[in-house]
């Protein structure tokens, strides 16, 4: 047994931390969680001052990054010359893509995913695309960027949820993949389904979802095959979604409606599904978002980053849509900046504040998140559900004097201190205890850029 003596505790349906509480574990399960304030009092022979791992400040669930893409990790600081936008952005984030090989690869996602540990994220969910080898041969073992993947995430001490991504065509009206959109490519969605079933890593750490790239990159009359796969194996099912209003104006002059109404008729949304971005639904799209409880990762640094534009949030959750967050280009690697501008964009665009309660930011940062990556046993300090631990601390610069329910308005990812994924230490005192972080990322990138 593992016992933890948390300064302060985010509990399960609180509105705001709880003071001094008991963490136990055994086996990677949390066994006990008990405030000893308030009536509370430790289990019987439980020494509390002797064995227990003192942890100052606030201690969370682990937070769960939904939406992530490893490689963009090497763009971050060169995209902001000039004035383009996401499509020229896109340009180089290709030329990216056209260097990795597996082995270079696991380097980049292996110091990537060390990152997001150090920032308190515990499960990352990977939207995979880039699959085979130049001009798009597959390799030897087509999964072999897979099985980097994989292995980088045990690295780095964090779970993974692999989302397989079907990628398919170069845009909504069919064309061809060409150039280093072939290495995304298998052909057909049949081809696809093929490919993916034909790995299975067994590996505790790692759980296998499907995703549809977007409407862009498959066919209309292929959604059902990767929805279908998805549903057959029970795996959550992710998709990019109007995240550009281009692809919004591309799908309705080819198929007479909105991509989200093109996902509804062919099967594609629903409680197992997330739609990734969402920043451009018209009413209905949000309507049939919510009554499908279809949930939504939001990635607002990214979203900022590239010029996307600001999603209606707030209207989307009221609708039944449950929001997760996502890091997505790794423009910023915080999902403490991630959950508040949840709420600070809902501000610009209205005009107004209180759109989101702090717990409401909490859910969508930890429980909600690792719901959509297929982890239900994670993302609450509740008895039986996954060791996952997060402490930041309460006296930094940014954070000293703000009252604990306020952390997620006023820390960074440079506050976390302490992190525990199933019940093991990965982080102590802000420092990953088997990656150096800054030299590995900056040897990785060179090496993607070389």
């Amino acid at each position: 047994m593992t016992r933890w003596l948390a300064e302060y505790a985010w509990l399960p349906d609180h509105a705001e931390p709880t003071p001094d509480v008991l963490i136990e574990a055994t086996d990677g399960r949390l066994t006990a969680v008990t405030p000893l304030t308030g009536g509370g009092s430790p289990a019987a022979g439980v020494e509390v001052l002797g064995d227990a791992t003192r942890l100052p400040g606030l201690t969370l669930p682990g937070l769960a990054n939904a939406h992530s893409h490893a490689f963009h990790r090497a763009l971050r600081g060169r995209t902001h010359d000039g004035r383009g936008d996401f499509w020229s952005w896109r340009d180089l984030m290709y030329s990216v893509a056209a260097r990795l090989d597996p082995d270079s690869y696991l380097a980049l996602a292996r110091a990537a995913y060390a990152e997001m540990a150090l920032a308190g994220i515990t499960c990352v969910g990977e939207f995979h695309y880039l699959h085979h080898g130049p001009g798009g041969t597959p390799y030897d073992d087509p999964n072999a960027m897979s099985a980097a993947l994989v292995e980088a995430a045990a690295h780095a001490g964090i779970r993974l949820t692999l989302l397989d991504a079907a990628y398919l065509t170069a845009g909504v009206d069919g064309a061809e993949l060409v150039g280093p959109q072939r290495r995304f490519g298998d052909g057909d969605a049949l081809r696809w389904a093929e490919r993916v079933d034909a790995f299975r890593p067994a590996d505790e750490h790692v759980r296998l979802g499907a995703a549809v790239h977007s409407v862009r990159a498959v066919p209309a009359e292929q959604l059902a095959t990767v929805a279908g796969w998805a549903d057959r194996h029970g795996l959550p099912l992710h998709v990019h979604l109007s995240e550009q209003p281009a692809e919004n104006d591309a799908c309705r002059a080819v198929h007479g409606c909105t991509p989200t109404r093109l996902l509804a008729d062919h099967g594609v949304l629903g409680r197992h599904t997330t739609a990734v971005h969402a920043t451009h639904p018209t009413a209905g799209d949000v309507a049939l978002l919510g009554d499908s409880r279809t949930g939504v990762c939001l990635c607002p640094t990214t979203e900022r980053d590239l010029a996307d534009g600001i999603g209606p949030a707030r209207r989307m959750a009221e609708a039944g849509s449950p929001l997760s967050l996502g890091s997505d280009s790794h423009a910023v690697v915080d999902l403490f900046e991630e959950a508040r501008a949840v709420e600070l964009d809902e501000r610009l665009r209205t005009r107004k504040r209180g759109h989101f309660s702090a717990a409401e930011l909490v859910t969508a940062a930890t429980l909600t998140g690792h719901a959509a990556l297929g982890w239900g046993d994670a993302g609450r300090l509740a008895v039986g559900d996954r060791a996952d631990l997060v402490t930041v601390r309460l006296d930094s610069a940014r954070t000293a004097g703000v009252p604990p329910v306020g952390v997620f308005f006023a820390a960074t990812a440079a506050d976390v201190t302490h992190v525990v994924v199933d019940g093991r230490t990965v982080v102590a005192d802000g420092r990953h205890l088997t990656v150096d972080v800054p030299t590995e990322l900056r040897d990785s990138i060179a090496a993607a850029l070389s």
